[in-house]
């Protein structure tokens, strides 16, 4: 018997550099090869005649208010998102509809027309959507924007038919808020990638000592990381970090590496879709995010067997599991105290190949796509009864 799709709805563009996109590819990837029913709809699902012209004009409000830019990019996202989605629905009896932002799931329920459909979220965000507009700095925090953020999401998910938390830390926090929360079938699965394969030869290949992979933003904490490099020269451990990824630091994180005197051993790649593919030619991968739920970069570092340097918050810690066997914990506030850590573990002898060979096994216990994508479409499945 042919199983219902698993349509999966978000209003993200289907590539580009964030841990939601690599999700839904994997996950897509997963469906594909196991040959089970899937749609991919975004908002430019819809004709791109009417899409295209709303969207251009974002340019210019984004001139005009960070606000006003969050509050259109959210509603006609989620309005288009909407409009793609009705004809389908229309035309489906049974479905699980994988919302991957609470706009997607608002639009999924607008759209959905009839009760064997069932709409599940995942929670990719940390804390709420509202905080991390607030953490980019487009909207403030405590804003009449912030709250009416945080107060659709208490309204809205409640309402859903399941939720997916990628990490512990997450699914205790969102219950905390939303106690409704609570009666609603829910379950921890998280982020997957499919396995990459030892590194090989390529490890014996540096390209530079530290890595650090993911968008140049205020949230990512990534001056912090020049500062542990400088702390390391300081030292005596005069080694090098590369950035992949983009954003609007870029510029001041460029201007800090020169003032510390790190612009020959600070390289700025920009985005690069296959950043992850680099992981095998570098050291260690050093994060010094302030919080996450759980980064996709640092599973893909733990497939490549790579060892981990990185602040036990959120739900980083449920990655790297006990420290000082696949990785280290780091403090965000003592630069020289970091750089001492990370010292002592790659100068151990012994420690960098044990710990590669602790996250290889980290990764395919907890995170390998067999394991954790199996967990996931059972999930979604099991909502239709």
């Amino acid at each position: 018997m042919r199983q219902p799709p698993i349509i999966i709805a978000t209003i993200t563009r289907p590539r580009g550099e964030t841990g939601v996109q690599t999700h839904i590819n994997a996950f897509a990837a997963y469906l594909r090869r196991k040959g089970l029913p899937w749609r991919l709809i975004t908002p430019y699902s819809y004709p791109k005649s009417a899409v295209y012209p709303v969207f251009a004009m974002r340019k210019i409000i984004d001139k005009l208010s960070g606000g006003l830019s969050v509050w259109w990019y959210r509603y006609w996202h989620g309005f288009f998102l909407q409009l793609a989605l009705k004809p389908l629905l229309a035309r489906q009896e049974d479905c699980v509809i994988y919302a991957q932002c609470p706009v997607s799931a608002a639009a999924a329920l607008k759209a959905r027309s009839g009760v064997r459909q069932k709409i599940v979220l995942i929670v990719h965000f940390n804390i709420s959507q509202a905080d991390e507009w607030a953490e980019k700095g487009r909207i403030a925090f405590g804003s009449k924007q912030y709250q009416s953020m945080r107060a659709f999401e208490e309204t809205l998910l409640p309402r859903l038919d399941g939720l997916i938390f990628v990490s512990e830390f997450m699914r205790l926090e969102l219950n905390r808020r939303i106690p409704a929360l609570r009666t609603l079938a829910q379950s921890v699965i998280p982020n997957f990638i499919a396995d990459p394969g030892p590194a090989g030869a390529a490890a014996l290949e540096n390209k530079g000592d530290l890595i650090a992979i993911g968008s140049l933003e205020s949230r990512k904490n990534q001056t912090y990381a020049l500062d542990i490099l400088a702390e390391l020269h300081r030292s005596g451990h005069p080694w090098t970090l590369d950035f992949y990824g983009d954003g609007p630091d870029r510029g001041l994180l460029q201007q800090k590496a020169a003032a510390l005197g790190l612009t020959s051993t600070v390289k700025f790649h920009g985005f690069r879709p296959d950043a992850s593919a680099m992981l095998p030619y570098y050291r260690a991968c050093l994060h010094t995010a302030k919080l996450e739920n759980l980064p996709l970069t640092l599973i893909e570092a733990l497939a490549q067997g790579k060892p981990i340097f990185a602040a036990r918050q959120g739900g980083v810690g449920e990655i790297i599991g006990p420290d000082g066997i696949a990785g280290r914990a780091i403090p965000l506030e003592n630069p020289a105290q970091a750089a001492h850590i990370i010292a002592e573990a790659l100068t151990d002898p012994n420690w960098p190949a044990m710990a590669a060979v602790e996250a290889r096994r980290r990764y395919q216990q907890f995170f390998a796509e067999e394991t954790a994508a199996a967990k996931l479409i059972d999930f979604l499945y099991r909502q239709l009864g």
